[in-house]
């Protein structure tokens, strides 16, 4: 007989469930850092959102997925050389370009990987085209991927559509992305809901909370 299909919302399975966090790096997050925006101030709608609200809940995802026992994923945008001659076309015509010594390429300190944490640097978009984030999930045994992070319709738009295609059960948090205006990420949001369950930081929160605590 055929098995019946999971739902998008179906409960986190210990084992088969990863948090990935994407892009939450200084040089994007930290006002008078990104070289393409260094006239923005700390009251830029972008870096207002993220403060108050990206960041905080991440925060507090983070904090839950280490204390359930889920994996912790992050990505960053970073060549593997130091001239960037290994980064996509799309990344040299852009032109972006994050050196392997940059420190403002680390993720902000709130959300610092820890010991243990996969971090895997890409230069593209999308993290299952130009990283072995696959490999690595499929290796784990996961099956429900969490996705957060910058921007919501570029690098988190990518994420979800590509996990989605490769068969994994994706949530996207809402409340936890961020795009360079409120529009945008209202936009994407709607755009790629069809490929995922979108939730809020607070439910998550319960979810996780229900696999228990393994500390």
């Amino acid at each position: 007989m055929n098995q019946p299909l999971p739902k998008r919302d179906d409960p986190f399975q210990r084992g088969a469930t990863a948090l990935l966090l994407v892009d939450m790096q200084r040089i994007w997050l930290e006002p008078g850092l990104d070289p393409a925006h260094p006239e923005r101030g700390p009251d830029h709608e972008f870096y207002r959102r993220t403060a108050t609200e990206t960041i905080p809940n991440q925060v507090r995802l983070l904090k839950a997925a280490r204390a359930s026992g889920i994996e912790v994923l992050h990505t960053i945008i970073q060549s593997l050389t130091e001239d960037g001659r290994d980064r996509s076309l799309d990344h040299k015509l852009t032109p972006i370009h994050v050196p392997p010594s940059l420190p403002e390429g680390r993720p902000v300190e709130p959300l610092a990987p820890r010991e243990n944490e996969v971090l895997l640097p890409k230069t593209s978009s999308g993290v299952f085209n130009s990283t072995s984030i696959d490999y690595i999930l499929r290796n784990l045994g996961v099956r429900n991927l969490i996705v957060a992070g910058i921007m919501t319709d570029q690098c988190v738009d990518m994420a979800v559509r590509d996990a989605a295609d490769r068969g994994y059960l994706v949530t996207c948090v809402r409340d936890a992305c961020a795009a360079e205006t409120k529009e945008r990420h209202d936009t994407a949001i709607e755009a790629f809901g069809g490929y995922c369950w979108i939730a809020e930081t607070a439910t998550i929160l319960e979810r996780l909370e229900a696999l228990g605590d393994v500390r």
